[in-house]
């Protein structure tokens, strides 16, 4: 595992167990269409405070049915994506699977949905039979990983036949056609590929005052400072690299072929 994806796991690992505040229920950057006069999503009042983290995921899962579906949720961090899910999307199962023990033990005391399990696992070698899943669905999380083929030979392993992958995270500039040739490595076949950073952008300008006072709240304050940039506050180097695009937010879906 590289320096960059230790940091990462070190920041998830802080959060799930000095963190246990349960209204903290997202750490995706968000999206925020850029469209003002788009209909906006339609969300219980309860997700209201997390628009943009749900939006993310209704981005990176839209036109998929999931009604009846058994879905998997890979990195599910605080379970609040695969809470979602659970609840407005009418899927038969979803399990979130996450290596942080923490985490996991947060998501099971604090996150409800219909059929609704969070599990301890490793994406490189997830604790699933093959063709398990009708849909793999990965939110910023693959950043972590010490190889992201070995994580897509996974996923195309326990997705059925006709399934499908829904992936979104970010990578440098350079990266990006390295990246999607790696999602493609197994051969999974990709149906819908986007480049949504001004989308992420835009959220990030809009919730910043948000986030910021998460962090000032509840991030213990010795590393407050640490913190700013792992939430890509603004100011920061990771808002800048996503502001001039050194940074690219990307999504894809994916389908297993039968």
């Amino acid at each position: 595992m590289g320096l960059r994806q230790l940091a990462w796991r070190a920041c998830y690992e802080l959060l799930g167990a000095r963190v246990r505040q349960p209204a903290w229920t997202f750490m995706n950057y968000g999206f925020a269409p850029l469209d003002p006069t788009a209909a906006p999503l339609a969300l219980d009042p309860a997700d209201e405070p997390d628009r943009y983290g749900v939006q993310l995921y209704a981005h990176v899962l839209d036109g998929l049915d999931l009604t009846g579906a058994d879905v998997l949720e890979v990195g599910s961090g605080r379970g609040g994506g695969a809470s979602w899910v659970a609840r407005a999307l009418a899927p038969a199962t979803t399990t979130g699977v996450d290596l942080a023990a923490s985490a996991v033990r947060l998501s099971r005391r604090q996150r409800r949905g219909p059929g609704l399990r969070f599990m301890q696992g490793d994406a490189l070698a997830l604790p699933f039979d093959d063709a398990s899943f009708d849909v793999v669905l990965n939110v910023e999380s693959s950043h972590c990983y010490p190889s992201t083929e070995r994580f897509v030979a996974e996923v195309h392993r326990v997705l059925r036949p006709g399934g499908t992958f829904a992936w979104a995270d970010f990578r440098p500039a350079g990266e990006v056609a390295v990246t999607r040739a790696q999602l493609r490595s197994s051969g999974l076949v990709p149906v819908r590929e986007d480049d949504v950073t001004a989308e992420v952008v835009h959220a990030l300008g809009l919730d910043g005052a948000r986030r910021a006072e998460l962090v000032r709240t509840w991030i213990p304050r010795v590393a407050q400072r640490a913190f700013r940039p792992f939430a890509a506050l603004d100011g920061t180097g990771p808002h800048e690299r996503f502001a001039t695009g050194a940074t690219r937010y990307l999504s894809a879906q994916l389908v297993r072929e039968a």
